[in-house]
């Protein structure tokens, strides 16, 4: 997959993400975006190290949710001690 296409999948897994994990986030929307493209890659890599699945299967999805949900908790977590 190329690179836009891995930002493309993790707009839409950051939205997914954003979707499961309602409530107000201290960066807005944007950040939300950016920690799901996040989330996408680092689930996807961790997933496919460990060699869960391969390369376009549909478990490769949830574990960019999963990536990307674990990523905001840890951002709430940390940016709600600053404010």
């Amino acid at each position: 997959m190329s690179v836009i296409g891995y930002i493309l999948f993790g707009l839409v897994v950051g939205v997914v993400g954003k979707l499961i994990m309602p409530g107000r986030d201290p960066g807005g929307f944007i950040i939300t975006i950016l920690l799901g493209i996040a989330g996408a890659l680092v689930g996807g890599f961790l997933g496919r190290s460990l060699g869960m699945y391969g390369e376009g299967e549909p478990a490769g999805f949830v574990m960019a949710v999963i990536g990307s949900i674990i990523l905001l908790a840890i951002y709430r977590m940390v940016a709600g001690r600053r404010a």
